[in-house]
């Protein structure tokens, strides 16, 4: 079995190595793939983009959504530099290919079109897209080959197993996808939508379809140590792994994953720090300070929880940072712990 190091193909293009970074829905920025494939992913996903949004010329999604940073494509301390891919999602297959042509004319840096076809959250699924394409068998083809004629780019597809408990209808779809859209690669999370990220993946569900389907595919869910990555890896005999909601805040699981970091050598504080340091400058580089201010609210205890603070401490210190209004009043609060960790160092 290859190892997860290895390089692959995903159509024409080649991938670095076998861990990837997941969309991550209003969290996956240009800044957010950089800091992944700094830290060694071979591949990252943007947050899902409607294609109807792109299509109608919403203004906040041109300007803040389709960007990829130039260093995207380079290689960093620690990093690959591997493809990009621009998530999309929708139900209209005419509004998706004009969406695809505009990203393919509109968007360089973009290497690889996702397409959205398990996100569980309501506001999607009322609209037919999303995980409400698992059901619509008929409409997500014909979606996922206005994809890829609108882009002329490799199309890939995220489904769920199914919308259920129990229901395994995301297997067939996968097979029609690659089959009449000829999809390229299926990333499949073996949960169903109703779940969301509770419940134990169905790996062996994800096993049948990598030794059915006659495409790549990539391995999403229940991934938040290197231990998991690697046994659900050689489990399924997945292409590769897509590491998500495990590795925010913690990029060093890409690492980790990669052997390029012990499986016990946790970050320390020192590292935590300056990390967050970097996201808060990329942050306001992508969002003017203001709106990185309060942007970074999310983001704040992904990186606190990883100090190991005395858990009064650390309920101040997010409390602290959640009343901000903007990035030097969270750099206030930061800077007496960057100085103590420095000191213990």
């Amino acid at each position: 079995m290859p190892s997860l190091t290895d390089s692959w193909k995903l159509a024409h293009l080649t991938v670095p190595n076998r861990v990837m970074l997941a969309p991550l829905a209003g969290i996956g920025t240009w800044f957010v793939r950089l800091q992944a494939k700094r830290y060694g992913a071979g591949m990252a996903v943007s947050e899902m983009v409607s294609s109807f949004a792109i299509h109608h010329g919403n203004e906040k999604t041109h300007q803040e959504l389709l960007r990829v940073h130039p260093d995207e494509a380079t290689t960093g301390p620690g990093g690959v530099g591997g493809p990009t891919s621009l998530q999309l999602f929708g139900q209209d297959p005419d509004v998706m290919r004009s969406a695809a042509a505009y990203v393919r004319e509109h968007v360089p840096g973009v290497d690889v079109i996702d397409l959205n076809m398990g996100c569980p959250v309501p506001k999607v699924c009322k609209t037919g897209a999303g995980a409400a394409l698992i059901k619509d068998p008929d409409t997500a083809v014909a979606v996922a080959r206005a994809a890829r004629e609108g882009s002329g780019l490799p199309v890939t597809v995220k489904l769920r197993s199914g919308q259920q408990p129990g229901d395994t209808d995301g297997y067939g779809l996968a097979h029609r996808l690659v089959d009449e859209a000829g999809v390229a690669a299926i990333t499949f999370h073996p949960r169903s939508a109703a779940v969301q990220h509770k419940g134990v993946p169905d790996y062996d569900l994800a096993a049948r379809l990598v030794q059915s389907l006659g495409a790549p595919v990539i391995l999403t869910g229940g991934l938040q140590t290197p231990q998991d990555v690697v046994r659900a890896y050689e489990h399924t005999g997945a292409e590769a792994v897509m590491l998500a909601r495990g590795s925010l805040g913690n990029p060093w699981l890409f690492q980790q994953v990669l052997g390029l970091r012990d499986a016990d050598d946790e970050p320390t504080a020192t590292e935590v720090l300056q990390e967050l340091d970097w996201t808060i400058d990329r942050c306001v580089e992508h969002l003017g300070p203001d709106r990185a201010g309060r942007y970074l609210r999310k983001c704040y205890p992904w990186y606190v929880d990883r100090l190991h603070l005395e858990p009064a401490v650390a309920k101040r210190i997010q409390s602290a940072l959640q009343q901000t209004e903007d990035v030097a009043g969270a750099r206030a609060i930061l800077t007496p712990l960057q100085t103590a960790a420095m000191t213990a160092a």
